[in-house]
């Protein structure tokens, strides 16, 4: 299998518009496997997408490696394939254009053009390749958006956050839907998520990040069989550990105000 990731000793900093210095990342040492299942989860504002971003290859490092099957990550790759919160689809081009775009952008369209409808009916968007992103629902836009990343047959995805803004029902549909496409593609998936339930359901293991800066507090194994059940002890047990180490477990505060 291929798409092991190594960031070694990697330390993120900004420059403001003000002159002043942020570090977002600060000396970061994570070793991801080629088919896991990871999840980067921790405070708001921490520095996780800023990770992804880095694996990615747009950005770099201000010091530390990263690394691919053993080769240095230096710029984009179509076998790092990015899906973002917003799918950013183009407006202006229907379904099957936007997931034949990276196809056509890599003058590879003609060879590979069965391979549209391949990821057309592996994201249950068929029927739906004449019409526009407007007329779609936010759950088909996303689904759009994983298509016309796995189209190109990227050897990691990286997730920033894509099923955060869906609601709750849509959400848990397209987590199984990830895990199916996990386990047949046998893909590396890095996720970024806040929500610890959907960190514990999807992932093999979970990547507890500090406060920024950014360093990695813990790694957990999640141990649990797919299907996952979210009522289960084992899968609740884990969940308290990761809102404890994230010092969310139970934790109330007075307001310092009556109602």
């Amino acid at each position: 299998m291929v798409g092991a990731i190594d960031i070694n000793s990697v330390i993120k900093k900004f420059t403001t518009d003000d002159g002043n210095e942020i570090t977002a990342l600060d000396g970061v040492d994570l070793n991801i496997k080629a088919g896991e299942f990871i999840s980067l989860i921790g405070p708001s504002g921490c520095g996780k997408s800023t990770l992804l971003r880095l694996i990615a290859g747009l950005s770099t490092p201000t010091k530390g490696t990263l690394s691919m099957d053993g080769a240095g990550i230096e710029g984009t790759s179509y076998e790092r394939g990015l899906v973002f919160q917003n799918a950013m689809l183009f407006p202006w081009l229907n379904i099957y254009d936007n997931i034949a775009f990276g196809l056509k952008a890599r003058n590879v369209y003609r060879k590979h053009k069965e391979r549209v409808s391949k990821f057309i009916n592996m994201v249950s968007l068929a029927g739906f390749e004449k019409s526009y992103p407007h007329q779609l629902s936010g759950g088909m836009i996303q689904r759009a958006g994983l298509a016309r990343v796995l189209i190109n047959d990227p050897k990691v995805l990286l997730l920033d956050e894509p099923l955060g803004a869906l609601d709750a029902f849509t959400r848990m549909n397209l987590q199984d839907e990830l895990i199916h496409l996990w386990k047949k593609e046998k893909m590396t998936m890095i996720l970024v998520t806040h929500d610890v339930d959907e960190a514990v359901y999807l992932s093999s293991r979970i990547v507890v990040m500090t406060p920024r800066p950014a360093k990695v507090e813990k790694i957990l194994d999640v141990n649990l069989s797919y299907p996952r059940v979210r009522s289960s002890s084992e899968f609740l047990y884990l969940r308290t550990q990761i809102l404890k180490i994230l010092d969310y477990a139970g934790k109330t505060e007075d307001p310092g105000y009556f109602i």
